[in-house]
């Protein structure tokens, strides 16, 4: 199976370098920048599972457009404000039997990759990693947490269960914990419900998670915040299960943690978020059913407001 990894950052570069560690035909779309530094460095992963410096295969968007070549699976790991530059990126290698599988967060790249390639090539995927790249451009991985969770959208066992078998053998036997879920859109609500929260919790006051809880009010905040994210998911027919809302709840609001958000340390270094794709979908997903969510809203404007200072500068 021929997979092309789109996007070698934290999140493509980890998963794409370990399959690639472990002999899968793996082939990065990259930028030419980016193309220079993995030819003259390699991909370097460093991770408490072990380092590893990988030489990869590499395509540019424009060597793929001037040679379109066909791929099996195209696994998407880049952040949704790249989304809409990935998609013309890729696209030339996308043939009928072409499995697309998006690890982004969120919902609204379902909706984009739908309405470009039919929502057939489409499946549904999530992650769950403590990764990050440094100044050198090596990949870390911060911790031993490194799941991928992916499926067919409308269950397992359907017509297309034998495409999902063959994914789930051809990522398998990386150092990564792989999931074959039968409802994986469940998987990606209960990712998206927390992480918007979290998002909540430490941009709207600006600091961690236990800076939050520890002032007067704080912890009220936390849980309110957490609360909103629930009653949208539920509305949207995905309530999360009460043993992990628990679970949630207590490692969100634990006293002294220094938990952030990747948006709120996005914000903190100046750089780019995914507000829209993050935060104001999940709001508008909440109006479209009647729930009313303050302190979500609250956080998207300024969010928003903070996006405008960064173009206008």
């Amino acid at each position: 199976m021929r997979t092309l990894i789109v996007g070698s950052g934290a999140t493509g570069g980890f998963y794409g370098g370990r399959l690639a560690q472990a002999g899968r035909d793996i082939t990065f779309l990259v930028r030419p920048r980016r193309a220079e530094q993995l030819r003259r460095n390699g991909l370097q992963i460093i991770s408490p599972l072990g380092d590893a410096t990988i030489q990869p295969q590499l395509i540019t968007a424009d060597e793929l457009r001037a040679s379109p070549q066909p791929f099996d699976l195209i696994i998407l790991a880049t952040k949704s404000y790249s989304l809409e530059a990935a998609i013309e990126d890729f696209a030339p290698a996308v043939r009928p039997q072409t499995a697309i599988l998006p690890i982004l967060n969120g919902m609204r790249q379902l909706d984009m990759l739908d309405a470009r390639f039919g929502a057939d090539r489409v499946l549904g995927g999530t992650c769950r990693i403590n990764s990050d790249v440094d100044a050198d451009g090596r990949v870390l991985q911060l911790s031993t947490l490194g799941d991928l969770t992916f499926g067919e959208r409308n269950g397992a066992q359907t017509p297309r269960i034998d495409r999902a078998q063959q994914i789930q053998a051809e990522l398998s036997g990386a150092l990564f914990n792989l999931v074959l879920a039968d409802d994986v859109l469940a998987a990606m609500w209960k990712k998206w419900y927390i992480l918007a929260a979290l998002n909540i919790i430490c941009v709207l006051p600006q600091g961690t998670a236990g800076e939050v809880v520890a002032v007067p009010h704080g912890l009220d905040f936390a849980n309110a915040a957490i609360d909103e994210c629930i009653a949208i998911a539920a509305a949207n027919g995905y309530p999360p299960p009460a043993d992990l809302v628990d679970w949630d709840r207590k490692r969100l609001t634990q006293a002294g943690s220094d938990l952030t958000s990747s948006m709120y340390r996005d914000m903190k270094k100046d750089a780019p978020v995914e507000a829209d794709h993050i935060l104001g979908d999940l709001l508008a997903r909440g109006q479209t059913h009647g729930v009313d969510a303050p302190l979500l809203r609250a956080t998207y404007v300024q969010l928003k407001v903070y996006e405008a200072r960064r173009s206008a500068t």
